[in-house]
């Protein structure tokens, strides 16, 4: 039975790099997989891309907050099999479309396999993440490190002085160079370390 899948953890854990190796251990056994990540996300110097900090990629389909994932998914998977459903950025989908993830898995009977952040830099829950924590099958934490050796798991938000910052939109795309992850003790002190 197919299952919706949710691995989170604070930026800089691994995210990306995992789920292009799952994609590639089902591509070397000749399975077909189907690769999202949100529009939004154009770090990588363009749309439609997957990219890993360690300097792996492939191409993806993007997804915008009003496309329906099952619709898309499922027209895909008439037109050539998929095996595997793995999507990027997963704190950007819509609860619907989480919901239409889970339908893909349910009634579609292919895995849906979702990465992305838990919270925000005001150490609140993405819509997308919520209700990915509610109704997941599987949930697994991927660890990211703090300064301090501890594990990360908040995101901290820096401004233009290099300073954590505690207002603004719950989006602002960046990535090293915005965003840094902490242990929670640091996360609430404010305290980046000797960075």
């Amino acid at each position: 039975m197919a299952k919706l899948y949710f691995n989170f953890s604070a930026m800089n854990a691994g995210k990306s790099t995992i789920l292009l190796q799952a994609s590639h251990n089902y591509i070397e056994r000749g399975m077909k997989t189907f690769l999202l990540t949100a529009g939004l996300d154009d770090r990588s110097g363009r749309t439609g891309q997957i990219t890993s900090r360690i300097g792996i990629s492939a191409p993806a389909s993007c997804f915008a907050p009003g496309d329906d994932l099952h619709d898309l998914i499922m027209a895909r998977h008439k037109q050539e099999r998929i095996d595997c459903v793995l999507v990027d950025e997963a704190q950007f989908l819509s609860p619907d479309q989480v919901w239409q993830l889970a339908a893909v898995a349910d009634g579609g009977g292919i895995p849906v396999m979702c990465y992305g952040l838990r919270t925000d830099f005001k150490g609140q829950l993405f819509p997308g993440s919520a209700i990915l924590l509610a109704i997941s099958d599987d949930i697994r934490e991927i660890r990211a490190i703090c300064w301090c050796g501890r594990k990360a798991t908040m995101v901290a938000r820096l401004g233009p002085d290099g300073r954590p910052v505690e207002d603004g939109d719950q989006v602002e795309i960046g990535g090293n160079e915005k965003y840094i992850s902490l242990c929670r003790k640091h996360w609430r002190q404010r305290d980046l370390g000797a960075s």
